[in-house]
């Protein structure tokens, strides 16, 4: 066990309040690291469980600013002492034993008290998703569909919808029109001065504008097409 706070308050630091959006990673293999390691990328606060010694100590030695705990993730109790059950998200890393998946989902979904908003679970069958979703997992993933790095991109950017990398700097992403852009002209947004980003295309999901005139209004629920360096597409999509 390492880099250990008192019991139920790893969120809070320096006496701030509980973060807006703080996680916790069940699981810490290749799946649940990659999850972790991108989600400290983005600045999140992330709690990481496991009971594989092994398993952590690669982890630590990568992000060693994780805070982490040993414990059997089908102990309702342990889940709780670990502050587990106090984040706005749990991701459910762990696949196998598929009991120990489902028992983790089931605890942060239904145990008393817990403030947990969403949980997200790995799968390894469609009869393992089945599962998971009837014990309350609001979203399951396959790694084989869905690797760990994408997975904590989409949870610290919701607005971010597809990305493609152009090289280790620069990427063209499509985003969801944050609501503070609903109603306004891109010329009035002049996204290229205030975010260095250039717009490629604009419009309803199926009525994309490529090269958009300056005058296009833009309305919440449409999307934006923008290309940039990743510092200011990530700034652009907090919004």
């Amino acid at each position: 066990m390492s880099n250990a706070r008192p019991t139920n308050q790893w969120w809070q630091w320096q006496g701030h309040a509980r973060q807006a959006r703080s996680f916790c990673v069940i699981g810490v293999g290749r799946f649940g690291s990659a999850v972790c390691r991108e989600l400290v990328f983005h600045g999140a606060e992330v709690l990481a469980l496991d009971q594989n010694q092994r398993a952590m100590d690669e982890l630590l030695k990568l992000e060693p600013s994780i805070e982490s705990r040993l414990l059997d993730c089908t102990d309702e109790e342990a889940l709780r002492a670990a502050g587990a059950l106090d984040v706005d998200t749990v991701v459910v890393a762990i696949s196998e034993p598929i009991e120990a998946s489902i028992t983790a989902t089931l605890i942060a979904k239904d145990a008393e008290g817990s403030r947990v908003q969403q949980v997200i679970s790995r799968a390894t069958s469609d009869l393992h998703e089945k599962m998971l979703l009837r014990v309350g997992a609001d979203r399951v993933v396959f790694p084989s569909k869905m690797q760990g790095t994408r997975l904590g991109l989409e949870l610290m950017r919701p607005n971010l919808l597809e990305r493609l990398r152009l090289d280790e700097r620069n990427s063209i992403e499509e985003i969801k029109v944050p609501a503070s852009f609903a109603g306004r002209s891109l010329r009035d947004l002049n996204l290229r001065k205030h975010f260095s980003v250039s717009v490629l295309a604009a419009g309803p999901a199926n009525q994309l504008k490529v090269n958009p005139p300056a005058t296009q209004i833009l309305q919440e629920g449409e999307l934006l097409v923008v290309m940039g360096s990743s510092k200011d597409l990530e700034e652009l999509s907090n919004q």
